[in-house]
């Protein structure tokens, strides 16, 4: 199928992400992300961090992964990137970092975004992404450089959309483990019942699929 937005597709991906994960709070939480991230990534992967900032994730996972290739994109020029641009990036990878990015872009710009890392990536290839939590309104509107927000089914949608699978979803909110444990014991009741959620982020991991459809 082209993978331009179709609205009727689009209602019918939501729909099966929806099914997976009837609610916000089927989602399971997530305390730390980066030893979840090392399940996805094998010694020698090549990687593409878009949004990098200071390419801080590099040393952390070469510790783990010591031939690991490491590549960033970011467009602030003021630090070191190996891209500024997608249009610049004319090589594959086994794993793509979109943390924190896709809601700074319009809808046309994170769907382009979202083509360009699935081309971009090898078949098998795995996309990590998060993006605020809408059910957390304070985490979307603190930022006024945020333009979209993404419900995890929309944002699941779209994925499924561009041809990839979707392989989990997460909330993610980490905390010191008593406040941890207290949000996650006594105040989710009151959070359900007011339809808001303490989980910060969504993250979602997608792999490209290995049959090529799309």
């Amino acid at each position: 199928m082209s993978r331009e937005i179709s609205w009727s597709k689009l209602f019918e991906y939501r729909g099966q992400v929806h099914q997976r994960y009837r609610d916000i709070w089927n989602i399971p939480i997530l305390r730390k992300r980066f030893p979840l991230m090392l399940r996805w990534i094998q010694d020698g992967d090549k990687i593409l961090d878009i949004g990098a900032s200071n390419r801080d994730l590099q040393e952390r996972l070469r510790r783990h992964f010591p031939k690991l290739i490491y590549k960033s994109m970011d467009i602030d020029r003021e630090q070191f990137h190996d891209f500024y641009t997608l249009e610049e990036i004319q090589e594959p990878f086994d794993v793509i970092f979109l943390f924190e990015v896709i809601e700074h872009l319009s809808l046309e710009e994170g769907v382009t975004l979202l083509k360009r890392a699935y081309d971009l990536l090898n078949q098998g290839g795995r996309l990590l992404l998060t993006t605020p939590n809408v059910f957390n309104p304070n985490r979307f509107w603190r930022d006024a450089t945020h333009k979209v927000a993404y419900c995890y089914d929309e944002l699941g949608g779209l994925l499924l959309a561009q041809g990839f699978q979707i392989q989990a979803i997460y909330r993610t909110y980490n905390d010191a483990y008593h406040r941890y444990l207290f949000r996650l014991y006594v105040m989710a009741p009151l959070h359900r019942y007011l339809g808001i959620d303490f989980g910060k982020s969504i993250l979602m991991i997608a792999e490209k699929r290995s049959n090529g459809e799309k």
